[in-house]
């Protein structure tokens, strides 16, 4: 598998929901304050709960499917992008 699967099932995801911002009007990219403030909480939990996990070796990424690149607390940027997009 490529370095990219996580980031191509993230792009995945939001190309396959993209249609109901054109074709439904749902406006969600639109409403910048409200994306935020309902992502913000999501990404802020399950990060420290990511850095936990990480650190007590609960689980691992595999660096086969990951870019490699880190964020605090050894957070692969792969998963730090799948709290903002998967609540889009």
């Amino acid at each position: 598998m490529s370095k990219f699967a996580y980031l191509s099932v993230l792009f995945g995801c939001l190309a396959g929901t993209a249609w109901l911002e054109v074709f439904l009007r749902t406006k969600v990219y639109q409403r910048a304050i409200r994306l935020v403030l309902a992502i913000a909480p999501v990404l802020v939990i399950f990060s420290v709960w990511d850095a936990y996990a990480i650190a007590q070796g609960h689980w691992t990424f595999d660096p086969h499917y990951v870019t490699g690149v880190t964020t605090v607390a050894n957070i692969p940027l792969d998963e730090i992008l799948f709290f903002i997009v998967i609540p889009i």
